[in-house]
């Protein structure tokens, strides 16, 4: 009972503040100068989940393209609550696709994992026909979006058995950066959280511990192998050289957010593997602080974003690093 009161407050705290944004006038896309085409099947099912929103910028493309994945501890949200995140994509000249997939408990893992490979696919596909310049691709998301977000991008460098996975690597399309904002990347572990932090309240364990049983339910016992594509984070630890070069990532995280210790364990796993990585640590934010533009450090976040991606982007990406200076 604890736990679902608490979900439930969770819960209707994002799709309300998601709703009354959508609200504003400034979030009308055409104020930006971009055009939403919505609800495109990328699977010949016809589930509301496998639908996917483009943000488009007006003019003439080809635009880098960004492919977002919602967060929610896969068990709630959707493409049409992360609007905001396929705006502010698109008005700084990104080709977006926002996609939605399966939710837990009614379909656990492998369940978004296979839905958003189906997604790369199709995007592999047709991206170009609207306009989209696949050789600039990025993968995106926040909380378990990071973690689907980060999922793909080793689906993409490394030959792995798994059918989604399989599906990914042979589109042959290498994604070039990823922003896997505040990831939860260990689902199989909630209790990592309070070894680390003795004083994590009831609270934050519940809504961790709900992400783990949702998710998974018995598969953490039962999963034949490592559940790679639930903890991306451990198979990046195992220090693995990549068949194909990993894309350069950026990782923002508030420091009062429960899952900063997942971002600092990734960045220094990409480190380790030579990959090109910055870090930025937000004094005094909360999980996903960065969807609450009007936050000073929100703006700040996202003008950090759009450098990285500008450079990852540019012809010369440059070397590894990590900058793991904080942000006042």
């Amino acid at each position: 009972m604890r736990k679902r009161a608490g979900a439930l407050l969770v819960d209707g705290f994002f799709r309300g503040v998601a709703k009354a944004g959508s609200l504003h006038p400034r979030a009308r896309p055409e104020r930006h100068g971009v055009e939403v085409i919505r609800d495109l099947a990328y699977t010949s099912s016809d589930r509301l989940e496998h639908q996917l929103d483009i943000y488009r910028p007006r003019g003439d493309g080809p635009w880098p393209v960004v492919m977002y994945m919602h967060g929610g501890g896969f068990r709630v949200l959707s493409k049409d609550t992360h609007w905001i995140m396929g705006l502010a994509f698109a008005r700084r000249g990104y080709l977006v696709f926002n996609v939605g997939y399966r939710l837990a408990p009614e379909h656990r893992f492998p369940a978004a994992v296979e839905d958003v490979s189906d997604a790369y696919g199709w995007i592999a596909r047709n991206a170009a026909s609207y306009g989209g310049d696949l050789g600039r691709l990025v993968l995106a998301g926040e909380s378990a979006g990071a973690n689907l977000a980060t999922g793909l991008a080793l689906a993409s460098a490394y030959e792995r058995n798994e059918p989604w996975a399989r599906a990914v690597w042979d589109t042959a399309v290498v994604p070039r950066a990823v922003v896997a904002a505040c990831g939860i990347l260990q689902v199989t572990d909630p209790e990592r959280f309070r070894r680390r932090k003795a004083r994590l309240s009831r609270f934050i364990a519940d809504r961790l511990e709900e992400v783990t049983e949702s998710y998974l339910g018995h598969g953490v016992q039962h999963a034949p192998g490592p559940l790679d594509f639930a903890d991306p984070l451990v198979a990046l630890e195992r220090g693995v050289a990549p068949a194909r070069p990993l894309p350069a990532f950026f990782v923002p995280v508030g420091t009062k957010d429960p899952l900063l210790d997942d971002t600092r364990r990734l960045a220094a796993a990409l480190e380790r593997l030579g990959v090109r990585v910055e870090a930025r640590y937000y004094r005094g934010e909360m999980h996903a602080f960065h969807a609450f533009v009007f936050l000073e450090n929100a703006r700040r976040c996202w003008g950090d974003i759009y450098a990285f991606l500008d450079s990852a982007l540019a012809p010369e990406v440059g070397s590894s690093r990590v900058d793991a200076g904080l942000t006042a």
